[in-house]
C-alpha cells in the first residue's frame, strides 16, 4: 500500500506522528519539574507545549485518515484503525488536561493532571508499537534498509563503458 500523502517518496503521516508524541512527553516533563518545585513558569510552558502537541496531533490525524482510506481490509486495516484510535485517545486525555488547566491563573499542573498525562503517555506507547507494526507491514515489499535501493531508488547496477580517446 502506498500512502497518498508523500514527500520525496516517503509517507507524511509517520513523520507527523512523532511531533505530537515528542511534545506530549516534553509537556509531561515540564509539568513534572513544575510539581517537583521548579520555577513557576514551567507549568505554563508545559501547558503551551501540550497545546502545540494537540495541533500537531490534529495534523497527524488528518494525514492518518487520508492514508486509512486506501488500507486494504484484514489485519493491516484493523491495526491502522487501532493505531489511529489509540493516538486519538492519547490526544483526548491531553485535551482534557488542557481544558481543565485553561481556567487556572498560572496554568500549572497538579498531581491529578500529571497522572492523567502519564496514563496518556502509556496509551501513546501502545500507539508507537502499533505504528512500528504498520511500518513493517506497509514496507514489507520495499527494499531492505541499508541497500542502495532503500535510499531513494538508486540503481545498484553500474554500467561500465569504455571510451576511446
Amino acid at each position: 500500500m502506498e500512502s497518498r500523502l508523500r514527500v520525496h517518496g516517503h509517507p507524511i503521516q509517520p513523520m507527523l506522528v512523532t511531533f505530537p508524541f515528542g511534545l506530549f512527553v516534553s509537556a509531561t516533563v515540564f509539568d513534572l519539574a513544575d510539581l517537583a518545585g521548579g520555577p513557576v513558569f514551567l507549568g505554563e510552558v508545559g501547558y503551551w507545549t501540550a497545546v502545540a502537541a494537540l495541533v500537531a496531533a490534529a495534523l497527524a490525524t488528518v494525514a492518518g485518515m487520508v492514508d486509512l482510506w486506501d488500507v486494504p481490509g484484514g489485519r493491516t486495516r484493523r491495526t491502522a484503525v487501532t493505531f489511529n484510535l489509540v493516538n486519538a485517545a492519547m490526544a483526548g486525555l491531553f485535551l482534557l488536561a488542557c481544558l481543565i488547566r485553561a481556567e487556572a491563573s498560572n496554568r500549572g499542573a497538579s498531581g491529578t493532571l500529571l497522572a492523567v498525562e502519564l496514563v496518556a503517555l502509556a496509551v501513546g506507547a501502545v500507539g508507537v508499537g502499533l505504528g512500528s507494526r504498520l511500518v513493517r507491514q506497509f514496507e514489507s515489499g520495499r527494499a531492505e534498509a541499508g541497500t542502495f535501493e532503500a535510499i531513494g531508488g538508486v540503481d545498484a547496477t553500474v554500467e561500465l563503458s569504455t571510451h576511446r580517446l
